[in-house]
């Protein structure tokens, strides 16, 4: 089934020229900011985040209010260009909290439909880099059922990026809050997580108050909108690390030479590199499809989405268990990256819903027996 646009015509999965010159740019500043040693040696330390590498991506890039309308201070582009920057955001598997903040609570926000107040000026801080919001939501999360507080008092978690923010969406019985994380009674406890570049964290509220942005139904709507954006643009991060394993896969084995020649060069090797790029390739075609269907406001939107989580999950690990297979001994050394591409393909992988439960989305959109 392919999906389709209000206007009836197929989606564009291919690249516009802005969009490649935004790659560009965000490439060449991870490049620099973050190689695979400052990755490694920012999991070693207590700060896994940099804010110079933040506020380059936010405020120099723009990257930041991507998808806030120019009128609230953002760029007022789509989800497509979100989604290559979070190619290139997988790709280096670089800690930053552009996910859950700038794509997920941004998006909570924007579909708050709000113009002044509140959510709005929010908005404007979040486009501007000033501050960061994440959903107070459990990373797993696949809708706002399983985000809901019963009041500002309760513990939630695991939540994503919780370090890294200034500012929390709590759901709760009665709306949708916006709570500071350093107000009174609101504690964030780290947690020792498998992806050491997306730290996690509970969340305890205790007796704590918050700017109420929208009712309890207005909310619901809010969040599951922002779950729904961040398990399509996850497709493209996933899409960006299977990529990279790919590519360095390939690179390994042509240099890496065993009885007098690469062992790229053995039919085995060649067997698994060539399925690795047919789903790579596929993959892609997924990610962009669910990006492009959420930048347009396709209907079928919820089946892009799930389509491409289903598939990209399950491409993401393989790529990366391959990487570290095939580069033979130091694949498994804590030195090379492999392990930090491995640990963020598992953990994305139950992000927004496990790929099975992505898989019976599918199968009841299509009305097809459960799988």
């Amino acid at each position: 089934m392919t999906a389709q646009t209000e206007s009836g015509q197929a989606p564009d999965l291919l690249y516009s020229e802005a969009e490649e010159d935004l790659r560009a740019a965000v490439r060449s500043l991870l490049a620099d900011r973050a190689d695979a040693p400052t990755v490694l040696a920012r999991t070693e330390s207590d700060t896994p985040y940099d804010p110079e590498l933040w506020k380059a991506l936010a405020t120099g890039i723009g990257a930041a209010g991507l998808l806030v309308p120019e009128e609230l201070g953002g760029q007022g582009a789509t989800h497509r260009e979100a989604a290559v920057v979070l190619e290139e955001l997988g790709r280096s598997v670089a800690p930053a909290p552009y996910l859950t903040g700038s794509v997920v609570a941004t998006e909570i926000l924007l579909a708050l439909g709000a113009q002044d107040g509140p959510a709005a000026a929010l908005l404007t801080e979040l486009a501007e880099g000033r501050r960061v919001a994440v959903p107070a939501v459990p990373f797993a999360a696949a809708s706002a059922a399983n985000a809901r507080l019963d009041s500002l008092d309760g513990v939630v978690g695991p939540v994503a990026d919780a370090a890294a923010a200034d500012v929390l969406l709590v759901l709760a019985a009665d709306g949708l809050y916006a709570v500071d994380t350093d107000a009174p009674g609101v504690r964030v406890e780290p947690l020792v997580a498998l992806d050491l570049t997306r730290p996690l964290a509970t969340i305890t509220l205790d007796g704590a108050s918050g700017t109420r942005l929208a009712d309890a139904d207005a909310g619901r709507r809010a969040v599951d909108r922002g779950l729904l954006a961040g398990a399509g643009l996850l497709a493209s991060e996933q899409l960006g690390l299977a990529e990279w394993c790919l590519t360095e896969t390939v690179r390994h084995t042509r240099e890496r030479h065993q009885f007098n020649r690469p062992v790229g060069s053995f039919q085995a090797l060649k067997h698994r590199m060539a399925q690795l790029w047919l789903e790579v390739v596929s993959a892609r075609a997924a990610a962009r499809n669910a990006a492009d269907a959420l930048a347009t406001g396709s209907p079928d939107t919820p089946l892009a989405v799930a389509v491409a989580q289903a598939y990209c999950s399950k491409v993401a690990v393989h790529a990366a268990e391959e990487c570290v297979q095939l580069h033979g001994g130091i694949g498994m050394t804590w030195e090379h990256p492999a392990h930090l591409y491995l640990k963020r393909a598992k953990a994305d992988a139950t992000a927004y819903g496990t790929a099975g439960r992505h898989r019976e989305t599918v199968a009841a959109l299509m009305e097809l027996p459960a799988p």
